[in-house]
């Protein structure tokens, strides 16, 4: 008996710099999976990249030229409901 509680003192003993070394080991491996990752990500070329903002711009300008008519439509029928309904 008494040998099986010196047993389990060790493990209870070795298990917090286990976890220590296994935690910093997650980390390391975290960073090499990430790294072997980032090596297959096939990033756009200048042109891509110059070409991709201006359609985003021009999307974004489009919609803006949107909305802003929608407001100005609506703003012309609030004022003239309120104006019908000052009479």
């Amino acid at each position: 008996m008494p040998a099986d509680k010196d047993k389990k003192e060790q493990i209870k003993k070795k298990r917090p710099a286990k976890a220590k070394v296994k935690g910093s080991n997650r980390i390391a491996k975290w960073f090499r999976e990430m790294r072997s990752e980032l090596k297959k990500v096939v990033w756009p070329t200048p042109k891509q990249i110059v070409n991709n903002t201006l359609v985003s711009l021009s999307v974004m300008v489009a919609a803006a030229i949107v909305i802003w008519g929608l407001d100005q439509i609506g703003s012309q029928i609030f004022q003239a409901i309120r104006l019908l309904g000052s009479r």
